[in-house]
């Protein structure tokens, strides 16, 4: 286990793989206690000491713990050490894990998905489909023309002159998502995006935003 600190966010393969504890500045008028080294760090001695003193005759016990999680996947082995030091403790502290564990996951997974770039991108574009009555394509200008209109989003504001064709590629390749020529409800044939190309990436990384398996099944590749 290790404590990292950054302004802003760190790294996706380091960010999945923590609790993160968001801080927030200090407000006007707030007082806060400074750290004073020569003070402070024998007392957390201390408590380092007794919490060794305590974990250290339940090590075999916690080694074969395999405590019921609120979380699935990642998130569950990164909190389980803390949820088995917990259910150790016993009396509140086994609730009190379990409701900071889903409370702080469902935090972070609320804030991937307003993060410009990453898992925004796939709510939004997730969003277009869904107002335009889950279309089985849209062309690149279309798709672009919806993305920035969003006054809520940063897609109009995004680089020089609005998020355009060239980084919105980009943005989706690490899905595994490419435009290509597509089939319009006009007939027509221009380059875009089919909309089945997404289901994954949206059942993986937004899956709250309209879920996908609500929705009508999606159409056979060109």
């Amino acid at each position: 286990m290790a404590a990292m600190a950054g302004i802003g966010d760190l790294p996706d393969t380091i960010m999945d793989r923590a609790i993160v504890i968001r801080m927030r500045r200090r407000a006007e008028g707030e007082k806060v206690k400074p750290f004073r080294s020569r003070r402070d760090i024998p007392a957390l001695h201390e408590l380092r000491d007794r919490i060794a003193t305590w974990a250290r005759p339940l090590l075999d016990e916690a080694a074969e713990l395999e405590p019921v999680m609120p979380v699935e996947d990642r998130a569950a082995d990164t909190w389980e050490p803390l949820v088995i030091v917990a259910d150790l403790a016993a009396g509140s502290w086994p609730r009190r894990a379990r409701t900071a564990c889903a409370r702080m996951v469902a935090t972070e997974v609320e804030a991937e998905e307003e993060r410009p770039g990453g898992a925004r991108i796939l709510a939004d574009i997730r969003r277009v489909f869904v107002a335009q009555r889950e279309a089985d394509s849209l062309s690149t200008d279309e798709l672009l023309y919806h993305l920035r209109k969003d006054a809520e989003a940063p897609w109009a504001e995004w680089g020089r002159s609005g998020l355009d064709s060239r980084v919105l590629a980009r943005m989706l390749s690490p899905y595994a998502i490419k435009p290509g020529i597509v089939r319009l409800a006009d007939g027509t044939q221009r380059k875009g995006y089919m909309r089945n190309k997404f289901l994954d990436a949206w059942r993986r990384y937004c899956p709250t935003i309209h879920p996908v398996d609500a929705g009508p099944s999606a159409s056979a590749s060109a």
